[in-house]
């Protein structure tokens, strides 16, 4: 069978949109589908690059609520071009934002050569959004992160119904989204209504848009007994809807107040969760969403590490442990 991609088709994949949204031919479909072994309608790993890397984005919150005039120049040290703006508890950065200024934000990341990516707003939730999404557009960010919202603990067809009825109040916050150029990332956050594997596949089942889609976090569903391999399984189902991957495990957890060297298991090279069938899926599925090295310190708001240089060689070492794995597969 002839399977060839014209340019139309190659744009249609760099911006990442469903199969359904593509102009590739159905017979083309079905073959790339075989080879890549997945079922969930995303183009495989058939079309990976061969150049396949991850896009690092540099987490706000890692630093505490250290001046974003510290934090801004550590980023390019880390392989990160863009940066992810948290507000209390877990950082400050946002309302430092505001302190001082959007234009002189703006100035202070250009000075350094890098840019906003994303702004998490947690403590906004998920239908308080519209208003950032225009702070995010306006300096150039492309994503906000945040919970879902809904019943928890459900299971079935009442979770399968409460997911679809989520996707349904969400599509006005999409349609806003859609508008300011920007998309919406929902976290598999624990103790929340989106916190299990079959709760993110519906919700893009139900919640179609390239301006929503999957933050995900291992941390989280390592704590329901999920393994590396059912976390590759996943990111395969899920192919391009995830936007945001924490690289993050779960160690000895980040509630209790551990010992530094315990504490740091949440680290990719650290604690027992092995990365590497992990990344072969996320290369499987071409992932080109944001890759942000990740932990939660106990208390939150303070860095992960005493100063800003020792949190950026903790970052690097787990970067450098990511990119050893990668380059084995």
């Amino acid at each position: 069978m002839n399977c060839k991609i014209n340019s139309s088709q190659k744009q249609n994949l760099a911006k990442r949109e469903p199969i359904g949204q593509s102009t590739l031919s159905r017979r083309c479909f079905i073959k790339l589908t075989t080879i890549g072994g997945t079922s969930a309608g995303f183009i495989p790993c058939a079309l990976a690059k061969a150049g396949f890397k991850l896009n690092y984005i540099l987490s706000s919150s890692m630093y505490g609520t250290l001046p974003l005039g510290n934090i801004i120049p550590e980023m390019q040290k880390t392989g990160a071009e863009t940066i992810d703006i948290w507000p209390r508890v877990h950082g400050n950065q946002r309302e430092q934002m505001e302190e001082m200024g959007h234009g002189p934000f703006a100035s202070l990341l250009q000075r350094h050569n890098v840019r906003l990516g994303c702004i998490t707003r947690y403590d906004l939730g998920p239908f308080k959004l519209q208003p950032e999404m225009n702070v995010c557009a306006k300096l150039g960010g492309k994503l906000l992160v945040c919970g879902g919202s809904g019943p928890k603990g459900l299971e079935g067809n009442e979770l399968k119904a409460a997911v679809k009825a989520f996707a349904e109040k969400m599509k006005p916050h999409i349609a806003a989204a859609e508008a300011a150029g920007v998309a919406i990332g929902i976290e598999n956050h624990g103790n929340n209504l989106i916190d299990t594997p079959d709760s993110l596949k519906w919700f893009v089942e139900f919640a179609p848009s390239k301006n929503i889609g999957v933050a995900m976090a291992p941390y989280h569903l390592e704590t329901l007994g999920q393994t590396a391999g059912d976390l590759a399984k996943l990111i395969r189902s899920l192919g391009n809807r995830i936007v945001m991957f924490y690289a993050w495990q779960h160690g000895m957890g980040c509630h209790k107040k551990l010992p530094k060297k315990q504490e740091l298991l949440q680290m990719p090279g650290r604690g027992k969760l092995d990365f590497t069938p992990i990344l072969q899926a996320l290369k499987a599925v071409n992932y080109t969403g944001y890759t942000s090295i990740f932990m939660h310190p106990v208390p939150r708001g303070i860095p992960i590490l005493p100063t800003a240089a020792e949190t950026t060689v903790e970052i690097n070492r787990a970067r450098t442990y990511l990119q050893a794995r990668l380059g084995k597969i």
